[in-house]
């Protein structure tokens, strides 16, 4: 999220294809109890949900993106500072409802660097690394894909020469303890990087590639062109042309007067309240032009596309956010892109967690 800024997808995105191509305040509650039979960094896919070995010919990059299909992210919980800072604490019951209603797949942003000692070997605390285990264990226990990312490393983007150690040695902790873990764990290697050059982020990606191939030869892994994960700057985007198991994400956000209205981390969003979407031509030509700018790229690079976020803050009325909602959605799979929308319980929530329900419109719009 820009924070300064049941039928299953895989029918969504075959069907297409074969007709001719379709803050809030939560209150905090006490975690969930950790279950003792919690993963360790050598769980094997044979204690968590079964997949396809993704050594198996049928296990290309695009069946890899296909998985993925209709997510959610978790947000506000362990990209905050602490957990909790923000309104959220995980529970486990987030993840039951999120596989009940239907989705494919979660994504985990996760705020490694708040966690990460200054000086090197820049160990990770192993309480919150504890704490993520317990997350992916969850999603993966009840049969959703997961997406690990590294989230607000705005340290990095900064200085990322400075800080580029300090980067590696995250991914290398990251990627050894979950290095056997099943294929439906996918690492992100970054969110949004902002006010960094192409060139460097393409350096610095590549470099955190390869430390990640160091334990994880095969794990499917999500790379972000610059600017926010723009899909303007995708043309700017370069990758190992070697490494086929790369699915490239953007995020949408647009029309962002609308998408951001009253948004309180965004100065000067108030002027933008009683902004509306209401699929007029010109509204859906323009997110229909946008993702088609990504698809295309995707198609002339060869490399499956991932909308690894997109929603409508709270502020705006939920008639417009569910229209936007579903065509973004709609439109994203018709182009054969997977999702996951931001965020599950928070200020964009297709859950209300003090009402102990979904947000109907939203849910229907996501999973019609």
């Amino acid at each position: 999220m820009l924070r300064i800024h049941r039928i299953r997808l895989l029918t969504a995105l075959i069907l297409p294809a074969l007709t001719l191509l379709s803050l809030t305040g939560c209150r905090p509650v006490p975690p969930t109890p950790r279950s003792t039979t919690q993963p360790t960094a050598t769980m094997s896919s044979t204690n968590l949900t079964s997949s396809e070995p993704i050594t198996t010919p049928a296990a290309d990059v695009y069946a890899a993106n296909t998985r993925l299909g209709r997510g959610v992210n978790l947000g506000n919980a362990l990209e905050a500072p602490r957990e909790g800072e923000w309104g959220v604490i995980l529970e486990e019951e987030d993840f039951r409802l999120i596989a009940e209603a239907g989705f494919d797949s979660i994504r985990l942003p996760t705020r490694w660097s708040a966690h990460t000692a200054e000086e090197a070997p820049y160990s990770i605390d192993p309480t919150f690394f504890e704490r993520v285990d317990w997350a992916i264990h969850q999603a993966l226990s009840h049969g959703l894909n997961v997406v690990l990312n590294i989230h607000h490393y705005d340290e990095l983007f900064k200085d990322p020469q400075g800080q580029e150690a300090r980067f590696l040695a995250i991914w290398q902790q990251i990627a050894s303890r979950y290095a056997d873990y099943p294929d439906t764990l996918y690492f992100e290697i970054a969110n949004e990087p902002h006010d960094i050059s192409p060139a460097v982020w393409n350096k610095l990606q590549a470099k955190a590639i390869g430390a990640i191939r160091e334990s994880n030869p095969t794990r499917w892994l999500i790379v972000t062109p610059v600017d926010w994960s723009s899909h303007r700057r995708l043309q700017e985007l370069v990758l190992p042309d070697e490494d086929r198991r790369l699915i490239v994400t953007f995020h949408y956000y647009l029309p962002f007067e609308f998408t951001h209205q009253g948004a309180e981390w965004v100065s000067g969003t108030e002027k933008w309240l009683g902004r509306k979407w209401t699929a007029n031509t010109a509204e859906r030509q323009n997110v229909m032009f946008d993702l088609d700018w990504a698809a295309k790229w995707g198609k002339d690079n060869n490399r499956p596309i991932y909308l690894g976020e997109f929603g409508a803050y709270s502020k705006a009325d939920m008639d417009s956010r569910a229209l936007w909602t579903s065509f973004v959605a709609r439109q994203a799979e018709q182009r054969g892109m997977s999702w996951a929308y931001w965020e599950f319980r928070a200020g964009f929530g297709v859950y209300d967690y003090q009402r102990k329900q979904w947000r109907e419109p939203l849910l229907k719009a996501l999973l019609p």
